[in-house]
């Protein structure tokens, strides 16, 4: 019997292996899809969405590794991930001669070095597979897969796996860590341009304008974005239901800061923008940390002396 693996399933983890099930990469007797979380009882809903599939729950993360060919991973932050990975019954416990693990979180580099590292000097294969989208694109597959490490991982899953999650794949090489440069590229670029837009949303509602009408402008002209069209409408009445936490994405930025000022990039713009962030975070009146990334509006309002700020934080 062969099967897959997939350890993790939180806001991005429980799209993305609902994926793997959905289109057919896993979930059958001969390939069942073997999975651990930390919280059971996301093991269980998964399980009761697809009553009609094989799918396994484990005690442990060592045990998913141990069951399965390839092995998923996508945990919240670098501590979770750390204390999964190097656990007694983590999953490099669980990896020998013929395991491979595919990592998709956003790491700092040198953790995915260290990783990469040890699951190679137990004999198995490991790629390094940030994504870039959140938790609607993880349910809609739609994720971008930024990839470094096994070529020949990559070339195995990109078909299946990687295309059942993603939209598109990309390799940097099977130098690991260039992934995650990558990805920490467009996570800074992303959250600038949120805080900037809010900025500017901030401007239009404090001078009279209509922010639906500008929201509309912007995304008609040279400047538009997805995000904005998106989280626009849902910033201007303070709807930060999670798609990305606030705080990953300020752990982003902070992890881009280092990269940038490692590298000697002048950085000062998106610098600026991962202040904002870090405020936003430690607010803890405002208590937006595990909002939306699009709740740094809230923090542009709070910090602004417009009488329309005022009123609106007033609300």
């Amino acid at each position: 019997m062969s099967a897959t693996g997939f350890v993790g399933l939180g806001i991005m983890g429980e799209g993305m292996a609902a994926r793997l099930l959905s289109e057919g990469v896993a979930g059958t007797a001969e390939n069942p899809l073997v999975v651990w979380n930390r919280t059971g009882s996301k093991c269980a809903a998964l399980k009761e969405k697809f009553p009609d599939k094989t799918v396994i729950a484990k005690d442990t993360a060592r045990e998913v590794v141990e069951a399965c060919g390839v092995t998923y991973s996508m945990l919240s932050t670098p501590e979770a991930s750390k204390i999964v990975f190097e656990g007694d019954d983590g999953v490099l416990a669980g990896v020998g001669a013929g395991k491979s693990i595919v990592d998709c979180a956003t790491l700092a580099e040198a953790d995915m070095v260290r990783m990469d590292a040890a699951v190679k000097a137990k004999g198995g294969r490991f790629l390094e597979a940030p994504v870039s989208g959140s938790k609607a694109p993880a349910a809609q597959g739609a994720l971008i897969f930024l990839c470094a490490g096994s070529e020949d991982l990559f070339n195995e899953i990109k078909d299946s796996g990687l295309t059942a999650m993603g939209k598109a794949s990309h390799f940097f090489g099977d130098k690991v860590g260039f992934g995650t440069r990558a990805k920490l590229v467009v996570n800074s670029l992303m959250g600038t341009m949120v805080a900037a837009f809010g900025e500017g949303l901030a401007l239009s509602e404090s001078v009279g304008l209509d922010p639906s009408k500008m929201i509309e402008v912007i995304g008609q002209g040279a400047i538009q974005s997805p995000v904005y069209n998106l989280k626009g409408p849902k910033m201007i009445v303070k709807d930060h239901a999670p798609n990305f936490p606030l705080k990953h994405a300020h752990k982003d930025m902070a992890l881009a800061s280092d990269m940038a000022k490692a590298a000697g990039v002048e950085y000062s713009v998106m610098d600026q923008a991962e202040k904002m962030f870090r405020a936003a975070r430690e607010d803890s009146e405002l208590n937006v940390a595990d909002e939306d990334f699009s709740a740094v509006f809230e923090k542009i309002h709070k910090e602004s002396t417009s009488e329309f700020s005022k009123k609106r934080m007033a609300d």
